[in-house]
């Protein structure tokens, strides 16, 4: 019974590691554009994909750590992360746009939602589709509404016209980070 008790806490303050490196990336994430911005020549999307960089890392980390897939599927999952970074902003921006008659409070959380459930499906799905992804969609429901939910500070940051700093890159990745390891986690155990 104790080994059970321990095992919990052990697990549980990992979780809480990744959360703390989850929420360092993201304070990482809104210092990177003027630094990319210098990049001439290289187009939108790819420079909106560099910024997501240091959760990538991350996220290779984790399923390197966390799964029983080879090592290029670290590497994989790292560009599935800065896919689903520029579709996330896509969104985004896509909804802000169409919601154009509404208040500008109200257009954020919509688009930080939109933006929030794109960018956490698409890791979803593509972790998913790794060799040893977790299948069952169960298993992505705690990441899915974490980052849907958390994608709402979208409003926040810009009410307090955030620009080098972020509520919601550091919430959203710690979130996303703990999200992810849990389902991984799960599929490794199954």
């Amino acid at each position: 019974m104790t080994e059970a008790i321990a095992s919990t806490d052990q697990s549980r303050n990992g979780l809480l590691k990744i959360a703390a490196v989850g929420a360092l990336s993201g304070v990482l994430t809104p210092l990177l554009p003027p630094l990319i911005d210098k990049l001439n020549g290289a187009p939108g999307d790819i420079r909106i994909a560099l910024v997501a960089v240091p959760f990538a890392v991350l996220v290779g980390i984790l399923v390197r750590r966390c799964s029983a897939n080879p090592w290029w599927a670290a590497l994989v999952a790292a560009i599935i992360t800065m896919v689903a970074f520029v579709c996330a902003v896509n969104a985004a921006i896509f909804i802000d746009g169409q919601a154009n008659g509404l208040a500008k409070a109200s257009r954020n959380i919509l688009a930080g939602l939109s933006g929030g459930l794109v960018g956490a499906s698409v890791m979803a799905l593509g972790i998913a589709l790794l060799p040893s992804g977790p299948r069952a969609l169960a298993a992505w429901l705690p990441m899915l509404i974490m980052g849907t939910l958390t994608g709402a500070l979208l409003a926040l940051d810009n009410a307090l016209d955030l620009d080098l700093t972020s509520v919601l890159f550091p919430v959203w990745q710690a979130c996303v980070a703990v999200g992810l390891t849990t389902a991984l986690q799960r599929a490794k155990l199954s």
